[in-house]
């Protein structure tokens, strides 16, 4: 049987899962995925990610501003994002935090639209999917001022320094590890820190279409990645952590499970139909 695993991080709304979606989902399915969370990452993007969770089983989503789209982020558009924290298939606010790696929107900016992302999920009780690049330390004393009043959160996408995850984990974030990981070239601090996540704080994910892990054999015809590969992403955190990867896949969904609050199918029971033909 294959191992029970949610990704955390897919960004199924990207164009090129426009034709062929289903046949994606079907195919994460048959991987042993039992559960993907749709990323929001603009006021559309959020819209169109809950809209995806609607018309298919097996799908939850976030929803907010990436901090590449801050200098956007009017008041209007924080209001939409609000309004969208009452559906339940919305299940975090984000993608939220900074990245003053491109520096796409001012960094004043983004630190504006970061406290206000925490602010709703402040209210909302929602937890947090956080975006940090080269911005360790704005983020952190952002991220702290607001860590009483959170439910929980995920820092996604962890690629940062040993110092940086344990600063995360003293704060109880969760940490999102991708198929960066799976890079025998700028991957390989990561595989060395891997290990040095709790058992109860490691999430899985894929950021599909982005970070193809680069260990798939045999390569695929395109660089796009999808959620079925995160198999891929367990087998070599499982190499890294020396641990079997049946226990990672237990763990890591049991903690998505926790820090989402989802309710998800077991694969020994059918899951409901898909709405047929493409999204």
């Amino acid at each position: 049987m294959t191992n029970p695993l949610i990704d955390i991080g897919a960004n199924l709304g990207h164009e090129s899962f426009a034709h062929d979606l289903a046949d994606v989902l079907q195919r994460a399915r048959d991987a042993g995925l039992v559960h993907q969370l749709v990323t929001g990452t603009t006021l559309a993007a959020s819209e169109q990610a809950l809209a995806i969770c609607t018309r298919y089983p097996d799908l939850s989503c976030t929803v907010g501003i990436h901090p590449h789209e801050a200098a956007h982020a009017s008041a209007d558009v924080l209001s939409g994002i609000r309004d969208l924290l009452d559906a339940p298939l919305v299940k975090a606010v984000g993608e939220t935090g900074l990245d003053f790696n491109r520096d796409f929107s001012p960094r004043p900016v983004q630190e504006k639209v970061f406290s206000e992302h925490l602010a709703m999920a402040a209210d909302t009780g929602k937890p947090v999917f956080l975006h940090q690049r080269d911005a360790h330390a704005r983020f952190l004393p952002i991220l702290k001022e607001y860590r009483d009043t959170l439910s929980g959160g995920v820092v996604h996408c962890f690629t940062d320094s040993r110092e940086a995850l344990f600063d995360y984990l003293d704060l109880d974030m969760y940490i999102g590890i991708t198929g960066w990981i799976c890079d025998e070239r700028r991957g390989k601090h990561l595989q060395a820190l891997v290990a040095n996540i709790p058992a109860d704080r490691l999430l899985l994910e894929t950021d599909a279409p982005y970070l193809l892990p680069r260990t798939l054999r045999p390569k695929p015809k395109t660089r796009r990645n999808e959620p079925a590969w995160l198999t891929e992403v367990l087998a070599t955190v499982a190499h890294c952590c020396q641990r079997l990867p049946a226990e990672l896949a237990a763990e890591t969904t049991a903690n998505a499970v926790r820090l989402f609050k989802l309710e998800v199918y077991s694969l020994s029971k059918p899951n409901p139909a898909p709405e047929s033909g493409n999204a």
